[in-house]
């Protein structure tokens, strides 16, 4: 396929956008290989924690899938913290956009949320208040958020944990990124 050659998008014709969308199509269907590496790419990256940042993921992943959780819900939690590396300080609202066109407004909030609803267990240690998360009180995903970091969050740093393998999850990740994207989802306000 030939290249576009234009230098600005006024000089763009129909063809040469035709030809993008088609190669973005094509670049989209790969989106949850990407995520997969992505995931991986927290091996060995503890930061301190008794298991690494893949591991938590893939517990908190495997604690949600045996406690019952929905599909999409399993891979909200093996894919939260996927954005550590990148936005140590944002991961929660990283993971959340990567996600936002496949997922429900409340898990795309949960999962933007949760760092904030994490500190709930720790913050007092670093002289914080671990009650900042009531400042959301009231919101419709206020005790999803709390659920999931009680249960499948804050409970998975445990190294003898009988953890699934990714392999368990990949399937559920593809049906995810194979859904239709829409615009993203609505914002949960």
């Amino acid at each position: 396929m030939q290249k576009p050659t234009f230098t600005c998008f006024t000089e763009a014709t129909a063809e040469d956008w035709h030809k993008i969308d088609k190669l973005c199509d094509e670049y989209e269907r790969g989106l949850a290989d990407r995520v997969l590496e992505n995931l991986e790419k927290l091996k060995g990256n503890a930061l301190g924690f008794p298991v690494d940042r893949y591991e938590h993921s893939l517990q908190s992943a495997t604690r949600a899938f045996r406690d019952g959780a929905d599909e999409e819900t399993v891979v909200c939690a093996l894919l939260h913290d996927i954005g550590d590396d990148l936005a140590p300080y944002n991961h929660g609202e990283l993971a959340a956009a990567i996600l936002k066109p496949y997922i429900s407004p409340e898990n795309h909030w949960m999962l933007a949320k949760h760092a904030i609803f994490q500190g709930y267990y720790f913050f007092e240690h670093l002289g914080r208040d671990r009650n900042e998360r009531d400042m959301y009180r009231g919101h419709p995903a206020f005790e999803r958020t709390a659920l999931f970091c009680e249960r499948w969050d804050q409970a998975a740093f445990d190294p003898l944990y009988d953890t699934l393998p990714l392999e368990h999850f990949e399937p559920m990740v593809r049906r995810i990124f194979e859904r239709p994207a829409y615009g993203g989802a609505k914002e949960a306000a």
